[in-house]
């Protein structure tokens, strides 16, 4: 069972997993991040506009945030400037901070409905699960990320959650 707590601590780790890569990503050329790596979305930039996109949707069903502008998976992938997207993907780092600190454990009962429109259709799930998808499905993608910057010779943080910085407040 999750709690506040670990949310908490999931958004701590998706900040500084995200910042990691940033820092990456930036000492690589605009085309290096362009380019297509053979991933599921092809690109890093495509992947982390993809992984900024599900986030924003996420938080828009969690009651977080409004919906982002694109609504579908296509949409979500297209990229942004390379600044623009590093300031976009700060502010929602830190409205997923915002929206974990203000967890309370009955915000995790119950089911969360939405249309989805990967199955075109209305889905229900416990937001438990939601919650805890939501936190893996950026897991999944960083790690596509971070193999991609690997390959390109640029070497992100660790990502093993008992290396993350002690000055997370929920450590």
């Amino acid at each position: 069972m999750i709690t506040p707590s670990y949310a908490r601590m999931m958004a701590a780790y998706t900040r500084w997993q995200n910042q990691s890569l940033m820092i990456a990503a930036d000492t690589l050329s605009d085309g290096d991040r362009a380019a297509d790596q053979g991933a599921f979305f092809g690109s890093i930039d495509a992947t982390f506009a993809h992984l900024l996109w599900g986030d924003s949707i996420w938080l828009s069903r969690f009651g977080a945030a409004p919906a982002p502008q694109a609504t579908s998976i296509a949409d979500g992938t297209a990229p942004l400037p390379w600044g623009a997207f590093c300031a976009r993907r700060r502010d929602v780092d830190a409205l997923i901070i915002r929206w974990a600190e203000s967890l309370d454990p009955q915000d995790l009962e119950g089911d969360l409905s939405w249309f989805s429109g990967a199955t075109g259709r209305q889905m229900s799930r416990p937001r438990r699960q939601l919650i805890v998808h939501f936190f893996n499905h950026g897991t999944h993608h960083r790690g596509q990320i971070h193999a991609m910057l690997t390959r390109l010779g640029t070497t992100p943080w660790d990502t093993d959650l008992p290396f993350m910085p002690e000055t997370a407040p929920h450590l």
